[in-house]
């Protein structure tokens, strides 16, 4: 899964959004760029409601990772 942060998220949201992550025992990337920043969550991302962290301060996208069989 990753979490796309609105432009120039505040440090904050994206402490909450980890905070969130890792005491459900994701393991996470972040890559920080010019403009945006990407989460990428690693673990079973299945049980994660897309709409409540679309929900989140300054997240502007969640896509889904398919995995294939």
């Amino acid at each position: 899964m990753l979490i796309i942060m609105k432009k120039h998220a505040e440090e904050s949201a994206l402490d909450q959004i980890k905070e969130y992550l890792i005491t459900r025992d994701f393991d996470i990337h972040q890559s920080t760029g010019a403009n945006r920043t990407i989460i990428g969550v690693i673990g079973d991302t299945e049980t994660l409601d897309d709409h409540a962290i679309e929900a989140m301060p300054a997240v502007s996208q969640v896509v889904r990772i398919r995995k294939d069989d």
